[in-house]
Parts: structure tokens; C-alpha cells; sequence
């Protein structure tokens, strides 16, 4: 069986989407494709969701935000979303998981740490569910 691939989708492709994306390539490795983009990207990565990952010792300083393709929806097996709304687009017989939480924008890292664990949990899960 082929590593299964997972998108993480939020507005901007800066804070939530890119610190799960660094989770699961850190706690998963190649056993998972991952993928990461954005319905309306910013410019760069948070910085801080790029220091609160550095504290776990997960470096995302390099992600770029990506603008969202229906391509990489197809090409996924498991579609997270994370405040995206009708900007994600659906595809029959695809898994889709909406995972409630705090945008990071504009916050420090004090308060981007709660958010960055909330998540931490979610790829957890999503890892032991995958079987991965």
C-alpha cells in the first residue's frame, strides 16, 4: 500500500495548516504525503507559529504559503480543513475533517502555544487512525 497523502487546508496557509503539516512530517515521516495550502495564501508563514514549532523542535521557517489546488483535493485521501469554509472544494470519496481552531494571525507565541498543541493532538490522532 502507497503512503496515503493528507491536505491541510486553512485561510491563509501561514499558521494553522503549515504547524499541522510540520507535525505530521515530523511524527509520520514518508509513512504519510503531506501537503499544506491556502484559499487565500499570505506571504509568508506566521512567525509565530515558525517560533512556537521551533520550541518542539520542528523547523517550518522554509514553508512557503501555497495557494489551494483542486488537484492536490483529488489527489489526497484525507482533506483536513481548518477554518476555510466554501473555499475548499468537495470530491466525492474523499475523507474531509474540519478541525476547530483558533486562528494564530496577529497573536504571540504565548498564545499561538495552546493552538499549536490543540493540533499536535488532532495529527496524533490522525496518525493512529491512518495506521500509520
Amino acid at each position: 500500500m502507497s503512503a496515503p497523502t493528507v491536505l491541510f487546508v486553512c485561510v491563509h496557509n501561514a499558521g494553522r495548516s503549515q504547524m499541522a503539516a510540520g507535525y505530521l512530517r515530523h511524527l509520520a515521516g514518508d509513512r504519510v504525503r503531506v501537503l499544506s495550502a491556502g484559499s487565500e495564501p499570505a506571504d509568508a508563514v506566521n512567525p509565530a507559529a515558525v517560533a512556537a514549532m521551533a520550541e518542539e523542535g520542528i523547523d517550518i521557517a522554509a514553508a512557503r504559503p501555497e495557494l489551494l489546488d483542486p488537484d492536490a483535493v483529488r489527489a489526497s485521501d484525507v482533506v483536513v480543513t481548518m477554518g476555510c469554509g466554501d473555499a475548499c472544494p468537495v470530491f466525492p470519496g474523499k475523507r474531509y475533517e474540519d478541525w476547530e481552531l483558533d486562528d494564530p494571525a496577529g497573536r504571540g507565541v504565548a498564545d499561538v502555544r495552546p493552538i499549536r498543541d490543540a493540533i499536535r493532538a488532532h495529527v496524533e490522532a490522525l496518525i493512529a487512525e491512518l495506521g500509520v
